[in-house]
């Protein structure tokens, strides 16, 4: 069966995360992505955070899978015409360096679409025009800038990052979404066109419930926030819900630090709740029976939950919250997910071959299309594809030997 974007052709410039988690997704659905990295160093994460001396990092082959691996030093006049040629033979040109790195190369958006008309080139940058469009952006800075750390944590505490990488491959995901949209409108303009995402605008798109009660709070305090004050700003509200369905992370047997199980309050669960807990009663308690009782006392409802759940494990606890259709999810830890039966046997954690490192697990592809199955194959050796690439572009042997004692690739 083919691929969603087989015959899409990908020139892949992206590093570090938020741009690699774009291509790789464009490659687990198909796409020929190529990436292109610098004679002898490569994408830097090769060597971040490495595990195993003188082999590629983690952080380097869990982002580039499925890719194919070319070097080019774009500071030659060989690399830059080498780079003109792969660029009038691809569909999407995708990259994340600062501002003006490419036009400075000597091809701004205007000089690639004069090359290839039908080019779509899709950039990531930390910021949008304006005051913060040439400042550096990590994955923290966007997350501190679009709105996500001032409301993560409890309220006693300081503003606190979250470990799922919402500035990175958040932005990632968002660019996919416009490249994809770009290749549709071009089959029926027959134009490439600028695809541009920036991580302060992808983290914003993902806080965009905390703007709604920002302005809610303009009306008053917000009732399902556990906060018993409010000032100006939506507040860090630890782990409530904040949403229409009052929700906490209670904590389990035997203690450990992730011994915890998040739970749902839904107004036809607190009768099986009560039950499940030994407090029938309270089913029908004026002073419990309703949402809006139990609005302002949602920490002592918790409590009583709590008191419950300390006798078992999260495990148990799912198990019968879920038999009686109360929404709730445990606490997984990363060794608990990495180890997890059931995402293994789903394709959400893969075991992938290297050919230097052996085996490593990975994330699968999130997106399940039914005509267009991913395989999850491995990342590509820095430059492992040079002769390949280029040699369907044309180069022969020879004049590869000479681009290689050159310096070029």
């Amino acid at each position: 069966m083919g691929k969603a974007l087989e015959g899409v052709r990908v020139l892949d410039m992206t590093h570090v995360q938020s741009g690699p988690s774009s291509t790789q997704l464009l490659a687990w659905l198909g796409a020929d992505v190529v990436k292109l990295e610098t004679p002898g160093r490569g994408d830097i994460t090769r060597g971040q955070l490495r595990d195993i001396p003188g082999v590629d990092s983690l952080y380097f082959t869990m982002l580039n899978a499925n890719k194919r691996s070319i070097t080019l030093n774009m500071k030659s006049e060989q690399g830059k015409e080498v780079f003109t040629r792969l660029v009038e033979n691809t569909d999407v040109l995708v990259e994340n360096f600062g501002p003006g790195v490419i036009d400075r190369f000597g091809f701004p958006w205007e000089r690639l679409a004069e090359i290839n008309p039908g080019l779509v080139y899709a950039s990531i940058k930390g910021f949008g025009p304006g005051r913060y469009a040439d400042f550096k952006a990590y994955e923290v800075i966007a997350q501190a800038m679009g709105g996500s750390m001032s409301t993560t944590g409890f309220e006693e505490g300081p503003p606190t990052a979250t470990g799922a990488q919402i500035g990175d491959s958040g932005t990632g995901i968002h660019l996919v979404a416009g490249i994809l949209a770009a290749l549709y409108q071009r089959t029926s303009t027959g134009r490439g066109q600028r695809v541009q995402v920036a991580m302060q605008d992808a983290v914003l798109n993902l806080c965009r419930v905390k703007l709604r009660d920002q302005q809610r709070l303009t009306r008053g305090p917000l009732g399902e926030y556990p906060n018993e004050s409010f000032g100006e700003d939506v507040p860090r509200s630890g782990n409530a819900s904040g949403g229409g369905q009052p929700g906490w992370a209670v904590r389990c047997a035997p203690g450990g630090p992730n011994d915890y199980i998040y739970v749902i309050i839904q107004p036809v669960g607190w009768k099986p709740i009560t039950e499940l807990i030994g407090r029938p009663e309270l089913a029908d308690d004026p002073e419990w029976a309703t949402p809006e009782v139990r609005l302002s006392k949602l920490d002592k409802a918790f409590a009583l939950i709590e008191d419950w759940t300390l006798k078992h494990t999260k495990w148990e606890v799912m198990d019968e919250l879920n038999a009686h259709n109360v929404p709730c999810g445990p606490i997984l830890s990363t060794k608990e997910l990495i180890e997890d039966e059931t995402l293994a046997a789903i394709g959400s954690v893969v075991e992938v071959p290297h050919p230097q490192r052996g085996s490593f697990k990975t994330v699968g592809c999130p997106i399940k299309l039914s005509d267009s199955p991913v395989d999850i194959g491995t990342s590509p050796l820095l430059g492992e594809h040079n002769d390949e690439v280029l040699g369907a572009l044309g180069y022969s042997p020879e004049q590869l030997g000479e681009l290689r004692t050159a310096g070029v690739i």
